[in-house]
């Protein structure tokens, strides 16, 4: 998986994201080819909205977290 920042951009009636070439050429990206696409309004506060509603509520481990969250991305 590779994390990039982008900025939405309008084009037409439609919005859109770049993909900087060199992401391109390492993941040999094709044109018209099918990939996925994860999207999170503010990447700074992902983890702690996640994460910090739930302190001391939460049962779970951090790794236990993280084997979930890794189950859910890659199967």
């Amino acid at each position: 998986m590779t994390i990039i920042e982008t900025k939405v951009k309008k084009w037409g009636n439609s919005f859109g994201v770049v993909i900087p070439s060199e992401v391109i050429v390492a993941k040999q990206i094709k044109e018209n080819e099918d990939i996925g696409v994860i999207i999170i309004k503010d990447s700074r506060k992902v983890l702690r909205d996640t994460f910090g509603i739930g302190k001391g509520k939460i049962k779970k481990t951090g790794q236990e977290f993280k084997d979930e969250a890794r189950r859910e991305l890659y199967s």
